[in-house]
């Protein structure tokens, strides 16, 4: 069996602060032809489930709590079964969103998640929300950044639970260290790889302050 990664575009509201904006979020699908896991599910349980077709889903894996990357989760768990991950430092975040519902199980700096054929390496990378992390397959050569690393830059630190110092540390320490033509698979927008970001360090550094 092949692994594969297929991007389920789908849309929504985040809100936090106060306010609400329009958003796209990529819910990454990982897996092969009987099982699967999804990373993010973002606003759409009907697309989701839609996407996974007749495959068994095993985990929903969560990157952070932000309303828009877990607003679809308990559904999709409850539709097929699958449990549902999240680093415990963004249980706040979480409880924000869904007060009566728990994640099932909580992510942890290191561990490996089994499924499917790949081997998802969390990555605890808080900056963007306390919890974030990111999932880093070696074989897939793709590492899952969530809000943490975008495209042109670190994601937002604008809003509460987040820091612009701990984000900058984060991608340093635990991204930029990774093999420059590893794919960075993100949580909105365009994929981009770490040897495109890693030069640009410094200048997120200092248009950060």
């Amino acid at each position: 069996m092949t692994v594969r990664i297929e991007r389920l575009v789908t849309s929504g509201k985040f809100s936090l602060d106060g306010g609400t904006w329009d958003v796209e979020n990529n819910v990454w699908i990982v897996g092969d032809e009987r099982e699967v896991i999804v990373i993010d599910a973002a606003h759409d349980a009907d697309a989701i489930v839609a996407a996974i077709d007749d495959r068994h889903l095993s985990a929903i894996v969560c990157t952070h709590a932000h309303n828009d990357h877990v607003n679809a989760a308990p559904e999709l768990a409850a539709r097929t079964g699958a449990t549902i991950w999240l680093h415990p430092d963004d249980l706040p975040l979480w409880k924000m969103t869904h007060p009566d519902r728990d994640p099932d199980r909580h992510l942890l700096d290191g561990q490996v998640i089994e499924a499917a054929g790949a081997d998802l390496t969390v990555l605890h990378t808080p900056g963007h929300a306390p919890g974030a992390v990111c999932l880093h397959d070696p074989a897939l050569g793709a590492v899952f950044t969530g809000d943490t690393l975008f495209h042109g830059g670190p994601g937002a630190t604008g809003r509460s639970y987040s820091h612009f110092p701990t984000i900058i540390d984060s991608i340093r320490d635990k991204l930029l260290t990774l093999p420059p033509e590893t794919k960075v698979l993100t949580g909105h927008g365009d994929s981009t790889t770490i040897g495109a970001e890693a030069p640009h360090l410094e200048e997120w550094i200092r248009r950060g302050h």
